[in-house]
């Protein structure tokens, strides 16, 4: 075969989609608890959206984007990231009438040119988090325990909070006066990136991963001593929240995020060095929008990075896959009535399969086998003319005669 799939995306096959489902459906009960509804946004967006969301010194926007011109001449690209089109959704529809704030929820495909390697992906997969309409550091802290929540019940271990605040636009400029004076002394030497982010966005280079520049920049001065007075009693009452709702957190001055977007609270959650979410406030992103000021906090997470900790921790995924009842035709006559039984079932909720492939009773037993399927309804010509079937449990091994008419409820019985 010529054609394969493009290098940096993944086929998930039916035994791999079952840990991707058991994870989705943990975080979307975890969002049901704490009342955040989803919301669902195109994949692709205006180019012009990441631009001005995003920022355009970020990595993201001058190196990775998937951007292309449309027939119509205009310049679209496969969404990045998860905030900026929640942002602009909640604009365009106006949801910012609602009752605030705002608790939504995405999950689904982001895109990013990169090079590939494990856990980061050119297709990559995010849930997200985006609660929109209040800037109280109680709802921070809320937006942070429920990133560790899923964490957590899904039962991964070694995490570690890193906590930081990048200030407000007012505290930042004193800082990055501060910053590019020690930078000074040792822009030439640092990597490529890093030489054009100090005019464009310096604190981007205390965000960089060259052993050379980290060490170069580990005694940088620190926003936290550059924060006003606001921005200070922000941070220190986020500290205060985390603590009554039990969360364990860390402050690490060096956790800038990559986005532009990002105000006061910046947060990463991090296994075994990686990290697997992290997020931010974000209060001037609607204004940039052409919305109404909107404050807003929210995270991110890679759900190939949950999978990978998953595994390397070796935590068990439940297979909930399994049938609920095979059944087993011997006949022509039987197969016609274990097809109309085979609905029939379905309708009542069980999950229900047969043969397809005219096997015979050996074989068909064969595939009921694995299938997983809890039990197995025999129909042959003996039990038809009794208005009946045969039922093995297919844990215990007990066999038993069912009336049809009784049938459906005897096997919801059995599952239970």
């Amino acid at each position: 075969m010529s054609i394969h799939r493009p290098r940096g995306t993944n086929d998930f096959l039916p035994d791999e989609v079952k840990g991707w489902q058991y994870v989705e459906a943990l975080a979307r009960d975890i969002c049901r608890r704490f009342g955040v509804q989803e919301i669902r946004t195109p994949i692709f967006e205006h180019t012009e959206l990441f631009l001005r969301g995003v920022g355009e010194t970020t990595d993201i926007v001058s190196k990775e984007m998937y951007t292309f011109e449309d027939r119509g001449g205009r310049s679209i690209t496969l969404r990045p990231e998860g905030t900026a089109g929640v942002v602009r959704s909640v604009i365009e529809n106006k949801l910012y009438a609602a009752p605030l704030p705002l608790k939504l929820y995405y999950m689904g495909p982001m895109f990013r040119y990169e090079k590939p390697q494990a856990g980061r992906y050119r297709q990559l997969h995010q849930f997200g988090v985006e609660y929109l309409g209040s800037d109280q550091p109680s709802l921070d802290a809320e937006a942070i325990t429920l990133a560790m929540t899923v964490l957590t019940e899904l039962g991964i271990q070694n995490l570690s909070l890193q906590l930081n605040s990048v200030g407000c636009p007012a505290c930042r400029a004193e800082y990055r006066k501060r910053l590019m004076d020690f930078l000074a002394d040792v822009k030439d030497s640092l990597c490529e990136n890093c030489q054009l982010r100090y005019e464009k966005n310096p604190m981007r280079i205390l965000d960089c991963k060259v052993e050379h520049d980290q060490e170069a920049t580990k005694n940088a001065p620190v926003m936290l001593d550059c924060l006003c007075e606001q921005c200070a009693l922000h941070f220190a009452s986020v500290q205060k929240y985390l603590q009554a709702a039990g969360v364990p957190f860390a402050v690490n001055p060096r956790i800038v995020r990559g986005l532009d977007y990002y105000t006061q609270t910046a947060f990463e959650i991090i296994e075994s060095g990686t990290t697997i979410i992290g997020g931010g406030r974000y209060n001037g992103l609607a204004e940039q929008l052409d919305g109404p000021a909107l404050s807003g906090i929210g995270f991110g997470a890679g759900l190939e990075r949950i999978l990978l900790a998953l595994q390397s921790q070796q935590l068990s995924i439940p297979d909930r896959s399994g049938l609920d009842v095979y059944v087993v035709a011997l006949g022509e006559e039987a197969d016609l009535a274990a097809a109309s039984l085979v609905m029939d079932l379905r309708k009542r909720g069980l999950s229900v399969d047969k043969d397809y492939l005219g096997r015979g009773i050996k074989a068909q037993f064969k595939a009921a086998d694995r299938s997983g399927a809890r039990s197995v309804v025999i129909l042959g010509e003996q039990e038809l003319a009794q208005g009946a079937a045969a039922v093995k449990n297919m844990q215990t091994g007990e066999q038993v005669n069912q009336q049809l008419a009784e049938l459906a409820d005897y096997l919801l019985q059995l599952r239970g």
